[in-house]
């Protein structure tokens, strides 16, 4: 089968200096495109510019994006293509820089703009605005594909969690969704409409997700 894997960090530049960014590595996403591949599948594998991770990758094609528009446009160019499953493991910015404001001698905000803020003067107010969640627009740009995505939670119980990842599928109208953080706790679910799997470690979800594609 063909499949989209995509992996690792957006960014999303504050100015041509400065970026906000998170921790995701792109192991877990690499390491599934090269289970996905020995198993006989055509790969794309897209990867953040900002990865870490630099293990082995046996993808037949692999491209790598940066902010989170760049990824949804890399997307929305290869659904012009046939695949039939994208496994969404990337790690997308849920905010991206606004406006950028100043105080002024009357305690007052002016907003400003530069290739490069100074850090010498007062410190600056940035406005946080939500990304689009790519997924949202999956299923019309990927119809017949099976869509995975993923839910990380850093707080909360695991039942709150698995409500989350169920409530991303119903939401976007993919089919599966997996649920990890600190929040899930060890290991990963993988969450369907039918209710949730726990896989204990890595080697084990990559299994399940071929599985659940061959199903």
């Amino acid at each position: 089968m063909r499949c989209i894997v995509t992996a690792g960090p957006t960014f999303e530049p504050l100015d041509e200096v400065r970026r906000l960014t998170n921790f995701s590595s792109g192991r877990l996403g690499s390491e599934l495109t090269n289970h996905l591949s020995a198993c006989g599948h055509e790969v794309t594998l897209l990867i953040g510019e900002q990865a870490t991770w630099r293990g082995d990758r046996q993808a037949a094609r692999v491209g790598t994006f940066t902010t989170t528009a760049n990824l949804r446009e890399q997307l929305q160019e290869l659904a012009t293509e046939s695949f039939d499953a994208v496994f969404h493991a990337a790690a997308v910015s849920d905010f991206t820089f606004g406006k950028v404001f100043a105080r002024d001698d009357n305690g007052g905000l002016q907003e400003i703009s530069s290739g490069k803020f100074s850090t010498r003067g007062e410190p600056l107010l940035v406005e946080l605005v939500p990304t689009a969640k790519i997924i949202a627009e999956m299923r019309p740009w990927f119809s017949r594909a099976t869509i995975v995505g993923w839910k990380y939670e850093v707080e909360g119980t695991r039942e709150e969690v698995i409500e989350k990842a169920s409530r991303q599928i119903f939401e976007n109208q993919s089919d599966a969704c997996v649920a990890n953080g600190p929040a899930y706790g060890d290991g990963f679910g993988l969450v369907t409409p039918e209710g949730c799997v726990d896989i204990g470690d890595a080697p084990a979800l990559h299994r399940a997700l071929e599985e659940f594609l061959r199903e």
